[in-house]
């Protein structure tokens, strides 16, 4: 039984943790940014395969102790990596740090890579070559403020790249950020959704794949295919069961505006590409005058966050405008913003029901909850 520590971005980690059980990860603990388990190869497999959530999933090494890079160097170079990895595979090593009394990340990077080098001169006569752009293989070191711990990484690619070749505009939100704020919705496929401010269609991409039981992995290779471990068959057969569910692409009441043209044209290209072209409709739109075509249903908006000069004034401007709109077109329906702005609730004039905080990287962002109750406010 391996054990693994699964990152995935802050605030999504109870999510993560119910992805993992449901592919049968055990000893599961969540920690800040990530969720630690146990599991067979297959459980790796599946895990990579199927989150939606997670950012990578790494295969712990080693833990031990350290006071200097020396105890770091030593603890690396005792490891077997030639048993894990073959010498001709590209390697990179990454360095990630909390608390650590130490003063340069680079130079533990440079000692582990040492380390693992050494280690395959004295088994193998020779050493991995180092490509720290696009790797084979990449060796996660984290240190704590006295303890150092080793993975392999098992993604390869983030796992939030779901192998689409995606158009953007802006800056969108990552896959699995976005996968995570539709879990937290509670939309379910067979409700109406809605985004208003679609952009380059993060949200509706992922709601399609959610809706056909598509997993997010299907169209993208894995680092745990470069390692020795790799068991082939058992790989193939997880992945043919994955494209063995999926439902067939039949139009589906989904639904994406943007104001902006281009936005408009990179999602319909984006959905396209995927292979679900005609099943999302998206369209021109002010998200001002944008109607509902149904009583009900989740609508989920990622509003500018107003981090250029002017922009504030801009959005103070706009907000009271979108409560507004809210008002007279979407009683019935349970909007969800996501927002760095906090900001937004007041100057919608709305009271959220519920306000989640999330991070977008660095960036303390916060999901408002506003259900916009059927009444008065209904639009004859």
């Amino acid at each position: 039984m391996n054990k693994y520590f699964a990152i995935c971005p802050r605030g999504l980690e109870e999510y993560l943790l119910a992805e993992l059980a449901s592919v049968g990860a055990s000893e599961l603990r969540t920690t800040h940014g990530g969720v630690f388990f146990s599991g067979e190869w297959s459980v790796c497999y599946k895990a990579n395969l199927e989150s939606r959530i997670a950012t990578r999933i790494l295969w712990h090494i080693v833990k031990g102790p350290y006071a200097k890079e020396e105890d770091i160097y030593r603890l690396a170079v005792r490891q077997l990596w030639p048993n894990h990895f073959a010498v001709s595979r590209t390697l990179r090593v990454v360095t990630t740090a909390i608390k650590c009394p130490l003063k340069s990340l680079d130079f533990v990077t440079l000692r582990v890579k040492d380390a693992i080098c050494d280690r395959f001169r004295e088994d193998r006569g020779e050493r991995p070559n180092i490509d720290t752009r696009n790797p084979d293989v990449s060796v996660h070191v984290f240190l704590s403020e006295n303890e150092c711990t080793l993975y392999l990484d098992t993604s390869g690619q983030p796992l939030w790249q779901r192998g689409f070749h995606k158009a953007s505009v802006d800056a969108p939100l990552k896959e699995n950020l976005a996968a995570g704020i539709l879990k937290m919705s509670g939309w379910q496929p067979d409700e109406p959704l809605v985004d208003p401010m679609c952009g380059s269609g993060t949200f509706l991409l992922e709601a399609v794949q959610v809706a056909l039981d598509r997993a997010p992995g299907l169209d993208r290779t894995f680092g745990f295919e470069r390692l020795n471990s790799f068991a082939a068959l058992d790989w193939a057969s997880i992945r043919q069961a994955a494209e063995d569910r999926c439902k067939a692409a039949e139009p589906l009441d989904i639904r994406g505006y943007d104001i902006d043209e281009r936005a408009v044209r990179a999602t319909r290209k984006n959905l396209q590409e995927a292979g679900f072209g005609g099943v999302v409709t998206v369209d021109q739109g002010d998200v001002l005058d944008v109607q509902p075509l149904t009583e009900s249903g989740v609508m989920i908006a990622n509003p500018p966050y107003g981090e250029r000069i002017g922009e504030q004034d801009e959005l103070a401007a706009f907000y009271p405008q979108l409560g507004s709109a809210l008002k007279k077109h979407w009683a019935g329906w349970n909007c969800f913003f996501f927002t760095a702005d906090l900001r937004l609730p007041k100057l919608v004039g709305l009271r959220p029901s519920r306000k989640t905080p999330l991070f977008n990287g660095p960036l303390e962002c916060r999901l408002f909850e506003i259900r916009m109750v059927a009444g008065s406010n209904r639009k004859a």
